[in-house]
């Protein structure tokens, strides 16, 4: 049975469909996807290029989505060394810096790998967005202060959160621009209601309205992730 983006939990299925959709439709292009978890990004864009996926976890590379095929490699950042300059035209990295103590380097290697003018897609964490949801919905007021204060956070399944600003990724590596930044799960995160996040109907709405001031000043600025897209100088 082929999968679908719905048979996910419903705050993944909400940030993939946005993804996609910012990323447009992409074909017959050689791309990396670098922390690949299970797959759903590879699989998908797999579909119309050639996808190869780098995922260290072994649990994650058994439940992986394999409806189109793709190159899976399981390993980490050793891999990136093998690969020759200028191979791909897209990165993508979700969710994946802030738990790699080696993302400087790791960033440094993208841009080595990336055909000029290659696009890198990455999704992190943004502080300010964690500390709205510690106050407004955990009531973890000592979590936000430590937050506020510069320190890591924690998260249940990849241990700790190493926050990181935007900006940094064009330090660690001037050849790298970032040409857009724009937030995720402004709301989402906000609604409490844990069976409305299942209506269909109501996933739609969200979608609209997240995308919707994705790029608005203020609203990015508290959204829970925040999603760059990157050019090579």
């Amino acid at each position: 049975m082929m999968h679908k983006v719905t048979d996910l939990q419903p705050w993944e299925c909400l940030m993939k469909r946005i993804v996609w959709k910012r990323l447009g439709e992409i074909r017959d292009k050689k791309i990396l996807d670098f922390g690949s978890g299970i797959g759903v990004t590879a699989n998908h864009l797999a579909e119309h290029n050639d996808v190869t996926a780098i995922e260290p976890d072994g649990d994650s590379i058994k439940e992986r989505w394999i409806d189109n095929q793709y190159t899976q490699i399981v390993d980490s950042t050793d891999e990136l060394h093998k690969f020759d300059n200028e191979t791909f035209d897209m990165i993508i990295c979700h969710n994946v810096l802030e738990y790699a103590e080696d993302r400087e380097d790791i960033v440094k290697e993208f841009a080595r790998i990336l055909k000029p003018n290659g696009k890198i897609s990455i999704v992190k964490h943004n502080r300010a967005g964690r500390v709205m949801q510690m106050v407004v919905l955990l009531n973890d007021f000592e979590h936000a202060h430590s937050l506020l204060d510069g320190n890591d956070g924690m998260a249940s399944k990849y241990g700790a959160i190493r926050y990181y600003e935007d900006a940094d990724i064009e330090k660690w590596c001037p050849e790298l621009a970032i040409t857009k930044t724009l937030g995720m799960r402004t709301f989402w995160d906000m609604q409490q209601n844990q069976e409305i996040h299942k209506d269909v109907d109501w996933q739609d709405k969200m979608v609209e309205i997240e995308m919707r001031v994705s790029d608005m000043d203020g609203y990015k600025d508290i959204a829970f992730f925040h999603h760059l897209i990157i050019e090579k100088r």
